[in-house]
């Protein structure tokens, strides 16, 4: 039997049985690990496969649950459900379309903006294409925006949530992308390991991303002027212009809420999941605040629990006092007094803003969402850890090793391979599963080839943006799909992002050519 299975190239039928399952409409999570057990069966039947390696997977499961990075994503779901659900993004959207309706394809550029701020606050794709994609894309229709523009507008603004920090999708890459740098330190004989750790992963994405949001509205402007037809003014807001109370109002609550998550994880202040425990109940009061208005009791409790817990976090950083010592004075136990009445401020504040939502029937849909989220989240991220350890298991590592060493160019011709690889696969898998699944086998090699490992997970991180982009199965396209009038076609949507998937190569193409983009903000903080 062993003789008749050394002919098989398993690993290779086992990824191709991965995406046929895949295309064929099974759940993702059981795909892949259905796939596994089969061909672990297989592989052990056949002699090429040594069923004393599964013993590794509570191992992995444990490592898992225990893995602190990891924590950060329910709490960053939440934010963004909460922020979605409470309408604060429907505000946001409205006053920008207001502000920059009478500029020639100024309300495709008001599009861009308000998906980068919700991508900065909120990080989660599916919401910002399905809110947009509600909001201003019949908004750009009634306008006589061009039908595939206005598509590719929304779906290309919603995926912004991917590489603008916090994104799930750069918390997970730091800790794939750091395990394969440690990986990678081994292999090369080193004792002294170094990580990645998610702040400099955030860091490292902010400029880029915000390169792209520049390269998109630089594209919107650029064809509103070339042609007019396709993202014409909108005449009646130039007598609607919303005033500076409107746009601070609309403006600094979600800014105020990046700056306390971003600024707190990039300063050191805190760690990912601290700063998504703040950006959680940030989230909590600013939907609470709008749900009840600016009057009343319970509104002017919530705005001064945030003012409290702001300037508690401000006084805390600048002035800690730990009272467990010793020596502590009696200012020392003054300032403690303070900063506990600040707390009970805050948390009665968050109390009441609970209540708000539970009274307005969007505390239990944003509880179930981030549950669903999240689950669907880790589950693919286990599954994926059964099907690398067989796909290692059966010899695919030393496949793909001797693939990416014969390739010619060396470690440029190889990362341009796996480059390639990444954005086809990106056309049948979504990112949780290429990023747990193909990363872990190739990013320990192009390291060892010499690719600085930021730069390397910045370059994939956009190359993984893609494939919410790519027709057939970008999920992006889907959600639209369900967003969107029923006047507006399947092919006007594939149409529709063709132009931006464009400019998301190039965007990849400046930041091959151009690495300082990637490596200056996390060099002057790290």
């Amino acid at each position: 039997m062993t003789g008749v299975g050394d002919g098989l190239p398993l690993d290779l039928l086992m990824v191709a049985a991965l995406i046929g399952g895949i295309l064929l409409g099974y759940p993702v999570a059981f795909t892949i690990a259905g796939v596994a057990t089969l061909f672990a069966g297989l592989g052990w039947a056949l002699g090429q496969f040594d069923v004393a390696l599964l013993g590794a997977l509570g191992q992995r499961a444990f490592g898992l649950l225990t893995n602190d990075v990891l924590i950060a994503i329910p709490l960053f779901v939440f934010m963004g459900v909460v922020l979605e659900k409470s309408r604060i993004a429907e505000d946001l959207m409205e006053t920008m379309g207001r502000l920059f309706g009478p500029l020639r394809g100024g309300l495709g550029v008001s599009v861009v903006v308000v998906g980068a701020l919700l991508a900065a606050s909120t990080g989660i794709v599916g919401a910002t294409v399905v809110a947009m994609g509600m909001i201003a894309l019949p908004t750009m229709l009634r306008n006589r925006y061009d039908t595939p523009l206005a598509c590719g507008i929304v779906c290309t603004s919603g995926t912004l949530g991917q590489i603008i920090p916090p994104s799930t999708l750069l918390i997970i890459l730091s800790d794939v992308m750091s395990n394969a740098y440690q990986q990678a330190q081994y292999e090369q004989g080193k004792f002294t390991i170094e990580t990645l750790s998610v702040g400099q992963m955030f860091a490292a994405a902010l400029m880029p991303g915000l390169m792209l949001v520049g390269i998109y509205i630089a594209y919107l402007l650029g064809r509103a002027w070339l042609r007019p037809a396709d993202a014409p003014a909108m005449a009646a807001a130039r007598e609607d212009r919303p005033d500076l109370t409107a746009v601070l109002k609309a403006v600094v609550p979600p800014v105020l809420l990046i700056v306390a998550v971003l600024g707190s994880i990039l300063g050191g202040v805190a760690t990912p999941t601290e700063a998504a425990s703040v950006g959680a109940v940030g989230a909590v009061l600013m939907a609470g605040a709008r749900l009840g208005g600016a009057a009343g009791r319970s509104s002017r409790l919530i705005l001064g629990g945030a003012g409290a817990l702001l300037l508690l976090g401000v006084a805390a950083g600048a002035a800690p006092v730990r009272l467990q010592r010793g020596d502590a004075a009696t200012l020392d136990w003054a300032m403690g007094a303070g900063y506990l009445a600040l707390a009970g401020v805050g948390l009665a504040a968050a109390g009441a803003a609970l209540r708000r939502l539970g009274g307005a029937d969007l505390l239990k849909p944003a509880l179930t969402g981030t549950l669903v989220i999240t689950a669907m989240i880790f589950a693919t991220i286990l599954t994926a850890s059964i099907f690398s350890l067989v796909f290692v298991g059966l010899g695919g590592e030393e496949r793909i090793e001797s693939i990416l060493t014969a390739m010619p160019g060396g470690p440029t011709g190889a990362l341009l391979f796996c480059m390639a690889l990444i954005f086809a696969l990106g056309f049948v898998l979504d990112f949780v599963e290429i990023t747990v699944i193909v990363l872990p086998l190739i990013a320990p090699l192009l390291i060892l080839m010499g690719h600085d490992p930021i730069w390397l997970s910045v370059l994939i991180a956009v190359n993984l943006q893609t494939s919410f982009l790519t027709p057939p199965f970008g999920f992006s396209l889907f959600y639209l799909r369900g967003a969107a009038p029923p006047s507006v076609s399947t092919g006007q949507i594939y149409r529709g992002v063709a132009p931006f998937i464009v400019l998301q190569l190039v965007g990849i193409a400046l930041i091959w050519l151009w690495p300082p983009v990637t490596r200056w903000l996390p060099g002057m903080l790290y």
